[in-house]
């Protein structure tokens, strides 16, 4: 009987001390949870206030384009491009010579420049006087081939490198300067290389077929100036 008492108050204290730790427990918990919510709006704020800075720091570009358009001018094309180059320039455009003035107060920079260049001839300058028939032969006087279009792929061209003296914090020209040379150079490369004779020709063959299937298969071009004059081969 005795240790039956024992046994159970025993088990009565085991009870009163697990009781106790589970109160703890919900109490300790509780305060965390408290405190956790007391902390969330200040953490909140904190957060807020990093987005409000990097948005100060590091803003995010706005365009907006004005709703108002003006068309100075609308132009009727009849320009037959026959040929497009797709060229690559290396360009260093420097503010000093080499020396001890260049690595104080010099800027160089190196321009990847991708450009393309287009010709071919403009039958908008192509007038009745211009074609007639002698002798069965269809003769046709092209205006000369031209450049119409000689730019840089924004998206291709890049700066490779830049450097700046140690007491200058560079030209704010420089690059453009750099964008401008390099059109001049793809444009004078694509020259050398012969892109109007190849617009030429292109223009030829193309006419060519075009007035065939028109009816007229002898065809002959001429042009103003005499060097340029080739005859087409009559099918």
């Amino acid at each position: 009987m005795r240790r039956l008492g024992l046994f159970l108050f025993a088990l009565a204290i085991l009870a009163i001390v697990a009781w106790g730790v589970y109160r703890v427990t919900e109490t300790v918990r509780a305060s965390v949870q408290q405190v956790q919510r007391s902390v969330e709006p200040v953490q909140a704020m904190q957060a807020s206030l990093s987005t409000q800075v990097a948005q100060v720091l590091h803003p995010t570009p706005t365009i907006q384009p004005d709703p108002i358009t003006i068309i100075h001018q609308v132009k009727q094309l009849a320009r037959l491009e026959t040929v497009q180059y797709t060229i690559e320039k290396v360009i260093t455009a420097r503010t000093q010579p080499e020396g001890i003035w260049d690595t104080l107060f010099g800027d160089r920079l190196i321009f990847i420049a991708h450009g393309i260049v287009i010709a071919g001839v403009d039958l908008s300058k192509l007038g009745p006087e211009d074609i007639w028939i002698e002798d069965g032969v269809l003769y046709v006087r092209l205006p000369e081939p031209e450049i119409f279009i000689a730019t840089l792929d924004n998206q291709k061209s890049y700066v490779y490198d830049r450097e700046k003296g140690l007491l200058t914090k560079g030209e704010v020209d420089l690059e453009t300067a750099a964008r401008k040379a390099a059109e001049q150079a793809i444009l004078e490369a694509a020259l050398e290389d012969g892109i109007l004779e190849r617009a030429r020709i292109n223009a030829e063959a193309f006419l060519t077929r075009l007035f065939a299937e028109l009816g007229y298969p002898r065809v002959r071009f001429v042009y103003d100036t005499p060097q340029a004059e080739t005859p087409t081969p009559t099918p």
